[in-house]
C-alpha cells in the first residue's frame, strides 16, 4: 500500500514532522521530487534536523529510505547531509539512490545567479539552488542520469553536449566564464565514487516492495501552490509537487496509492518573491509577532533562512491544495502557535472584480484579489504538547472543526507542538 504526504499550500507546512511520525509504522520512505532547495525540519530523540534531500525516514533503522528518479540529486549535499546526521548519533540508514535519477550540475547552480541576476528587479526569487535549470535540462534530454557515471564514453559524450550548450549561454547571454569540460567530468567521477554505495535499483526495489504487501510512503517537496500546472504560474518551482508526480518520480503505479495526507498549517506561510500574491497576508507588528512565534524557531526557511511571509489560513487556496492533490484526509499544524491571541481570522473567499468566490482562480484573476475574512474566538492558552483531542479547549477544537468544514477534507491529524509526538489525533483516526 501506498500513501502520499504532500502540502496543500505553499510549502513549509510541516510534512516532514508528518512524514517522520507515520514512518515508525511504515516499511519505505520514498523522495519523489524536488531537491535541496527546500527543507524539512524533525525534531526527535537524536535533536533537531532540517533534511534537504534525505526522505524524513532516514531516523528509524527499519525504514529503507529511497531517493527517486523525479529528485534533482546533488551529490555533494546528498553526502555532506547523510556525515550530518551520522554525526549526532544517528545510525548509517539504509538508503537507495536511483540509478535513474538526474544530477544537478555545479553549472546548474550557476546559470540559476546568473538569471537571478540579470531579470534584475523582475526575479522570480529562487533560491538559486539549480532547481528550474536542472529540471530545464531534464525535459530538454540534456541531463546526466546517476548510471551514466558508470560508464566513461557515455558520460564524456553528454557532458559535451550540455557544456556545449552552457557555454553559448554563459558567454553571450550571461557574458561569464565559459565552463571547462575536464575539470566537470574529474567533479563527476569524485560524485560517482561518493554515491556508488547507495546506487541501485528503485524501480525494482518498490515493485518487489509492494507485492510483498510493504507499506510505502512518498514524501513530497513544498506544496499545491507551487505545481508548474496547477500552481501560481510562474511563481512555482519546476518539479511537479502533486502527488500524482508520485507515480512517475518514486515510480508506483498509481493503481497502488491508497491514502493521500494533505499537511496544511493553522496559519498560513510562504518563502518566496514579494511579487508572488499571497491573499490573507498579515503585515506589520502582527505579522512579525506570528513570525517570530511561529513553526520551532520562527518562520524562517529550513533551507535558505529566509523569512516567510505568514498570514491568516486561507481556506479558499487550502481547499483546492487538498482537491488537486486528491486528499483523502489532512493533518493540521502549528495549532499550539496560535495561542496568543484574542481572535483569530480566516479567509473564507475572494473579493475579485467586485465579486465574492471561494474557488480558487489562475494567476491574472488572483492578482486582483482580496480576502473575505469570518473571525473566530480564540483560546488563550498554551496548548502545546497535547495529545488528547478532547482536551483541547472548546475554542481551539472548533477552530479546528471550522475549518474542516471549509476544505471538506477530514482533519484527522492535528499537531500541538514540533517534536515527533506532539499529536493530537481526532477520535475517529489511529496510526
Amino acid at each position: 500500500m501506498v500513501k502520499a504526504i504532500v502540502g496543500a499550500n505553499w510549502g513549509d507546512e510541516g510534512k516532514g514532522k508528518i512524514t517522520d511520525l507515520l514512518a515508525e509504522t511504515s516499511d519505505v520512505v520514498v523522495r519523489f521530487q524536488g531537491g535541496a532547495n527546500a527543507g524539512h525540519t524533525i525534531i526527535n530523540d537524536y535533536g533537531r534536523f532540517a533534511l534537504h534531500i534525505l526522505p524524513s525516514g532516514i531516523f528509524y533503522p527499519h525504514i529503507t529510505n529511497v531517493i527517486g528518479n523525479g529528485v534533482a540529486l546533488d551529490p555533494a549535499k546528498l553526502v555532506a547531509e547523510l556525515k550530518n546526521i551520522m554525526a549526532q548519533g544517528v545510525p548509517a540508514p539504509r538508503l537507495i539512490v536511483s540509478e535513474r535519477a538526474q544530477l544537478l550540475m555545479p553549472y546548474h547552480v550557476l546559470q540559476d545567479g546568473y538569471e537571478e541576476e540579470r531579470l534584475g528587479g523582475k526575479a522570480f526569487g529562487s533560491t538559486k539552488s539549480g532547481i528550474a535549470p536542472f529540471y530545464s535540462d531534464k525535459y530538454a534530454k540534456t541531463g546526466i542520469q546517476v548510471c551514466d557515471l558508470f560508464d566513461g564514453d557515455r558520460l564524456w559524450e553528454r557532458l559535451n553536449r550540455a557544456v556545449e550548450l552552457k557555454n553559448v549561454l554563459f558567454e553571450h547571454l550571461y557574458h561569464k566564464p565559459a565552463l571547462d569540460v575536464k575539470t566537470l567530468y574529474d567533479q563527476l567521477l569524485e560524485y560517482r565514487e561518493l554515491i556508488r554505495p547507495y546506487v541501485g535499483d528503485a524501480v525494482g526495489f518498490l515493485h518487489r516492495a509492494l507485492r510483498e504487501g510493504k507499506t510505502v510512503l512518498l514524501e513530497g517537496q513544498l506544496g499545491s501552490m507551487k505545481d508548474p500546472d496547477l500552481g501560481i504560474v510562474p511563481m512555482t518551482t519546476s518539479s511537479h509537487t502533486l502527488a500524482g508526480y508520485g507515480c512517475v518520480g518514486a515510480p508506483v503505479p498509481p493503481t497502488a496509492v491508497r491514502d493521500v495526507i494533505c499537511v496544511t498549517k493553522a496559519y498560513s506561510s510562504s518563502v518566496g518573491s514579494s511579487t508572488e500574491p499571497f491573499i490573507s497576508e498579515l503585515l506589520g507588528p502582527e505579522g512579525d509577532e506570528l513570525r517570530r512565534r511561529g513553526g520551532d524557531k520562527g518562520e524562517f526557511g529550513a533551507t535558505t533562512g529566509r523569512p516567510r511571509r505568514v498570514g491568516w489560513f486561507d481556506a479558499v487556496a487550502t481547499r483546492y491544495g487538498c482537491m488537486v492533490q486528491g486528499a483523502t484526509q489532512a493533518a493540521l499544524t502549528c495549532l499550539d502557535v496560535l495561542g496568543y491571541l484574542d481572535e483569530i481570522k480566516v479567509c473564507v473567499g475572494y473579493e475579485i472584480d467586485g465579486e465574492v468566490t471561494d474557488m480558487f482562480p489562475t494567476t491574472p484573476r488572483l492578482m486582483r484579489a482580496k480576502p473575505v475574512f469570518e473571525t473566530l474566538p480564540g483560546w488563550k492558552s498554551d496548548v502545546r504538547g497535547v495529545t488528547d483531542y478532547d482536551a483541547l479547549p472548546a475554542n481551539a477544537k472548533g477552530y479546528v472543526e471550522f475549518l474542516e468544514r471549509h476544505i471538506g477534507v477530514p482533519i484527522t491529524i492535528v499537531s500541538t507542538g514540533p517534536k515527533r509526538h506532539e499529536i493530537a489525533l481526532r477520535p475517529t483516526f489511529s496510526l
